[in-house]
C-alpha cells in the first residue's frame, strides 16, 4: 500500500514531484483538477492524497471538504505557496493530515508521504480486523455470553462506525460509559471521546460549560471559555445523565444537534461542529417526556438508535461468570491468588437481585478477593430448621453445592468427590432441586 494522488494544475511542479516520489518507492498518479481527483479515489482508496490549495474552479480546501465527507480518516496533505498560521490550522481543523508550504524539498514531500501512509495503513487494518472479526464475549470489555449481551455486542459493531447519534438506557452500573467509549474506539472519529456528567455540573454554570463562552461574556469572566460541545468537535460527545438537564439548555442542545453548530454565551455568531453525540439515562426518556419533564424534540433527535442495557437481574446466567472473572482480574491486580468459591457465596450470588448491578457485583467481587465477608446475612443454620428431613436436605443440598462448584461443574469430579454413583448423584440432584446448568457456566 504505496498510492499517492497528486493534484496540481502546475506541469512542472507535478513532474517534479511524481519524480521524487516515484524514486522513493511510491505509487504516483497525478491530475491536474480536483475533479479528476475525486474521479481517481473511492471510499476504498488505500492511499494518500497531495493537493495544492490554489487552482482554477474547485480549490484545494474544497476537494479536502469532498474526501472526509466520503472517508474521514483518507489522509490528505496541502501544499500552497502562501501558508500563514490561520490558514494551515483552519486546513488542519477540517481535516488536513498536514499542509506544506511551497517551495518544499524532496524530503520534506518524502517524509510527509511516508507519516501519512502510515496512518492510512493503521486505519486500514483496524477496519479490516472489524469486519472480519466477530465481537467475542470473552475478549470484549462488555462480558457476557447471554442472548442479550449478545446482541448488545453485535449491533455494538454495527452502529460504531456508522456515526449516527446514539441513545443508551439503562440503569445504574449497568455498564452506560463502557458502552460509549466502545462506541467511540470502534469508530471513524478522530477526535477525543469528550465525556460530560450533566447531573455534576456546577449550578448556574451549565451553559457555559456545555456552549462556552466568549470574553466577558459572563459577570466576572474576562477570558473565552471554549465549551465541551466545542472540544468535542471532530469526536465523540458523551451527555451521561442526559435527563438532568434543565429545559433551557435542552432547548439549546437540540439546536446543536439540528445545525451541528454551537453559539457560545455572548456571541453573534454561530460556530460549526463537527461531533457524534453519545447520551445516557437510567430513566426511559420516553416516558419522562409524556409526563413533561423531559423536552419530547430533543428525545427524538436523540434516539436515532436507541441501546438498551439489561440489568442483570435479567441476564442471571452471566452472573457468576462475570463474578469470576472479576475476582480473577482483582486477584492478579493485587498480586494474590484468588480465592475458592464457596457454596454459600455461590448462592448469594444466585440469590441476589444486584439493585446495583456490574458495579455492585463488581465491588463484591473486589471485597471477596481481600477475604472480606461481604455476601449479606449467612444462610439459616442448620439447627434452625423445623424438623430432622428438612435438617439432612439442607446438609445435603449444601455438600452437593460445594462439591459442584469445586468441580466446575464437572459431575464425574463431584461425583468422586462424594463417593457417590453417577445414576445416585442425579437422582439426589433431581430431588433436591439443584441445577446443574448454574454450575457449568
Amino acid at each position: 500500500m504505496n498510492k499517492v494522488l497528486f493534484v496540481d494544475d502546475d506541469d512542472d511542479l507535478c513532474r517534479a514531484s511524481v519524480q521524487s516520489l516515484s524514486l522513493a518507492g511510491f505509487d504516483v498518479d497525478c491530475v491536474q483538477s480536483a475533479g479528476e481527483a475525486l474521479g481517481a479515489i473511492d471510499a476504498g482508496f488505500d492511499g494518500v492524497v497531495v493537493s495544492d490549495i490554489r487552482m482554477p474552479g474547485m480549490d484545494g480546501l474544497e476537494l479536502l471538504d469532498r474526501i472526509v465527507a466520503l472517508d474521514p480518516d483518507m489522509p490528505v496533505i496541502l501544499i500552497s505557496g502562501h501558508v500563514d498560521v490561520p490558514t494551515a490550522m483552519g486546513a488542519l481543523r477540517c481535516g488536513a493530515y498536514d499542509v506544506l508550504e511551497k517551495p518544499y524539498s524532496a524530503e520534506q514531500l518524502v517524509a510527509a508521504v511516508e507519516r501519512a501512509l502510515e496512518r492510512r495503513q493503521l486505519v486500514t487494518e483496524n477496519r479490516r480486523l472489524r469486519q472480519t472479526t466477530t465481537p467475542d464475549a470473552d475478549d470484549s470489555p462488555l462480558f457476557g455470553h447471554s442472548p442479550a449481551m449478545v446482541q448488545l455486542r453485535r449491533t455494538i459493531a454495527q452502529v460504531a462506525p456508522i456515526g449516527v447519534d446514539v441513545l443508551i438506557q439503562g440503569e445504574t452500573g449497568t455498564g452506560k460509559g463502557l458502552v460509549a467509549e466502545m462506541l467511540h474506539a470502534a469508530s471513524r472519529r478522530r477526535g477525543q471521546l469528550m465525556t460530560v456528567d450533566c447531573g455534576a455540573l456546577p449550578a448556574g454554570l451549565v451553559e457555559a460549560e456545555l456552549f462556552g463562552s466568549v470574553a466577558d461574556g459572563l459577570p466576572g469572566s474576562r477570558m473565552p471559555r471554549t465549551g465541551r460541545i466545542e472540544q468535542a468537535s471532530r469526536g465523540t460527545l458523551f451527555l451521561d445523565d442526559i435527563d438532568a438537564l434543565g429545559n433551557g439548555v435542552q432547548l439549546g442542545l437540540q439546536r446543536v444537534l439540528e445545525h451541528r453548530e454551537v453559539t457560545p454565551i455572548g456571541a453573534t455568531s454561530a460556530r460549526p461542529v463537527d461531533l457524534r453525540v453519545v447520551s445516557a439515562s437510567s430513566v426511559d426518556l420516553e416516558e419522562a417526556a409524556r409526563e413533561g419533564k423531559f423536552r419530547m424534540s430533543l428525545f427524538y433527535r436523540l434516539n436515532s438508535v436507541t441501546l438498551r442495557l439489561p440489568p442483570l437481574r435479567e441476564r442471571r446466567e452471566d452472573i457468576v461468570p462475570l463474578f469470576r472473572r472479576f475476582v480473577v482480574q482483582t486477584s492478579a491486580r493485587l498480586g494474590i491468588d484468588p480465592p475458592a468459591l464457596e457454596a454459600r457465596t455461590f448462592r448469594h450470588l444466585e440469590k441476589h437481585d444486584w439493585p446495583g448491578n456490574v458495579r455492585e457485583l463488581l465491588r463484591f467481587a473486589e471485597n471477596f478477593a481481600l477475604g472480606l465477608d461481604d455476601s449479606g446475612p449467612r444462610e439459616p443454620s442448620l439447627l434452625e430448621e423445623t424438623d430432622l428431613k428438612s435438617r439432612l436436605e439442607a446438609f445435603e443440598t449444601e455438600l452437593i453445592e460445594e462439591a459442584l462448584t469445586a468441580a466446575a461443574g464437572d459431575v464425574s469430579r463431584a461425583c468422586a468427590a462424594l463417593k457417590l454413583p453417577r445414576k445416585t448423584f442425579y437422582y439426589r440432584l433431581q430431588k433436591l432441586g439443584v441445577d446443574l446448568a448454574r454450575f457449568r457456566s
